[in-house]
């Protein structure tokens, strides 16, 4: 069975590691085409050229797909460009439509509908993937673009329930009993071990030293114990919607 090609679409540099940084060495690993798409920090800032330093340790060489959109807070990730949440949206579903029937993935990988923890940018992420995903099959739109490709599964990077008993209590102090479950475990299309993959995808992290660098929650997570560290990292969540009848395995 021949690897899947794959598209992320990411809000934030650092996202892709975090959340995919596993399946993307994985899929690299086993021969497979993988897409990244950032949708803020353009080319040429701080953050952008950690990316390119991540996705090598990843093994990705091929250049990520810039959006060229401003992240909700830091305007200067984009100079003069509208922030993602501020944009037309209708435009947005446009672009991305037409990088994915350039790119004619098997698999849209994005972050699940509250965002994986509600910030309003994966959120952004999530409603833009899945409506380019339905705009890049249908062939009565963008008719002067490349022919209409139909996308066969969706995943959408969660946290599960587990995960947030285990690391609640390090990783957001500040969270009320109830504030954020997680996804119940069983409702989970994938649980991937990448474990196999957790060193690449630290040195992954460890590119993005803006990130590290303000004291975030992803320095907080690379200073916790080895074995705390490690039961984050080396599991990757999904829940899947498979948008033909066979879908796609990753």
């Amino acid at each position: 069975m021949s690897t899947p090609r794959i598209m992320l679409v990411h809000a934030h540099p650092d996202d892709e590691s975090l959340w995919t940084g596993g399946l993307i060495a994985r899929a690299i690993a086993a021969g497979g085409e993988v897409s990244v798409v950032m949708c803020t920090w353009m080319s040429g800032t701080p953050r952008h050229r950690e990316l390119l330093d991540t996705l090598g340790e990843l093994g990705v060489h091929d250049e990520p797909i810039l959006l060229d959109y401003a992240d909700l807070k830091v305007p200067e990730s984009a100079p003069g460009h509208q922030r993602l949440t501020d944009a037309s949206f209708d435009s947005e579903v446009a672009e991305l439509a037409r990088h994915i029937r350039r790119r004619r993935p098997d698999v849209l990988v994005t972050y699940d509908p509250y965002g994986i923890y509600g910030h309003p940018d994966h959120i952004r992420a999530h409603r833009i993937t899945c409506a380019a995903a339905d705009a890049a099959a249908t062939p009565t739109l963008y008719r002067d673009d490349l022919p209409a490709w139909q996308v066969r599964s969706l995943y959408f990077a969660t946290i599960a329930d587990w995960m947030v008993a285990e690391l609640a209590d390090t990783l957001f102090p500040r969270l009320q009993p109830g504030d954020f479950l997680g996804t119940p475990a069983h409702t989970l299309g994938l649980q991937l071990d990448v474990s196999e993959w957790i060193e690449h995808k630290v040195r992954a992290i460890e590119s993005h030293k803006t990130e590290l660098a303000r004291r975030s929650t992803v320095s907080a997570l690379m200073s916790l114990p080895r074995a705390q560290r490690d039961l984050a990292l080396g599991t990757e969540c999904f829940l899947r919607r498979d948008l033909t009848a066979d879908g796609c395995d990753l």
